[in-house]
């Protein structure tokens, strides 16, 4: 691999100095123009490129980009959610960088970190940690911060979240007003606020219609994806199993595919979240729009630029149900 040209051999080209040549690219208005057009047609016929971050670290100045931090970008949400923010920031001149926690929460103040020393004009986080107080010394002085998907912990900072509590009992009335009593809930990363407000909306629900034992049907796992397979199966095919299921994420909702495609079931079923192929197999879900969820973080981080206003700005993104088949089965089953 042939090595970059340096600011030095474009100098030397132009018959100028470094110092120069550096100014030049600065469009310094003591430069004279005849000497910039030979400093850039020199950079031109050497394919020099200025190295930006380098600059911005001497001078003290940002870039032009905005940091995001997720946990997976096989995740159709997260993948989503990065298309979202970075056509927002298109609009603004500005571009996206990624970094990637794979939703473990030991990783996340690293990756912060890291995004942090590129001189980010914003940070948008999806947290997992239990704690984002180690970012409460960025807050008089660091880029403006936007928390997305969930709030952070012990930190005071803009946000933008879903519906969650309120989409999930939605789910859950629609089930209880098709007749169905004996209503599961799965989920894995219990830990999580999103799925904890999930399960809360669930509860919520169950106890308006007067279902007081719920719990016996509640599926709570920390652990991957392979727990919730073996958790949806065991539901499905037990006797006298609930006759109708919510999942709190699209994870969930496929092991419930996996389960049904080995042994099929006529338990209805509502996931939340949706996911490619959901209306190929019927699935009835609890959705909403992510890539908007992902612009709306990105117009909130923006006019936290330019502003002094730090009083915090909450976002909530509508969820709506999608009503494919797999929610409306009624009880009794047929």
């Amino acid at each position: 691999m042939n090595a970059r040209a340096r600011l030095v051999d474009v100098a030397r080209l132009a018959g100028v100095s470094t110092k120069t040549a550096s100014r030049a690219f600065a469009d310094d208005p003591k430069v004279a123009a005849k000497t910039r057009e030979a400093v850039r047609e020199a950079a031109m016929r050497l394919s020099f490129r200025p190295n930006v971050l380098a600059k911005n670290l001497r001078t003290g100045a940002l870039t032009k980009t905005v940091a995001l931090v997720i946990g997976d970008l096989a995740n159709p949400f997260y993948f989503k959610l990065a298309a979202g923010i970075e056509r927002e920031l298109a609009l603004h001149g500005m571009t996206l960088i990624l970094g990637i926690t794979e939703d473990s929460p030991e990783s996340e103040a690293d990756v912060v970190n890291a995004m942090l020393e590129q001189q980010v004009r914003a940070l948008i986080v999806a947290p997992v940690a239990a704690d984002q107080s180690y970012l409460e010394r960025e807050r008089p002085f660091g880029p403006p911060m936007v928390f997305v998907d969930r709030p952070p912990a012990n930190l005071v900072a803009d946000t933008v979240l879903l519906q969650n509590r309120k989409g999930m009992a939605e789910a859950v009335r629609s089930l209880i007003e098709m007749g169905h009593r004996d209503i599961a809930f799965v989920a894995n990363r219990s830990y999580l606020f999103t799925i904890k407000e999930r399960l809360a909306g669930y509860r919520q629900a169950m106890l308006e219609a007067g279902i007081t034992d719920s719990g016996r049907w509640e599926r709570l796992t920390d652990t991957a994806e392979s727990s919730l397979d073996g958790a949806m199966a065991e539901l499905l095919h037990q006797d006298n199993g609930p006759t109708a299921i919510v999942a709190a994420n699209n994870r969930a909702s496929l092991s419930f595919i996996k389960a049904t495609y080995r042994s099929p079931s006529d338990a209805a079923f509502i996931g939340f979240d949706d996911f490619e192929l959901a209306d190929t197999f019927g699935i009835t879900v609890v959705g909403f729009d992510v890539t908007e969820m992902g612009r709306a973080a990105a117009r909130l981080a923006i006019s936290r630029i330019d502003t002094v206003d730090k009083q915090p700005t909450h976002v909530e993104i509508e969820t709506r149900m999608v009503r494919r088949g797999s929610g409306e089965r009624p009880y009794p089953r047929p």
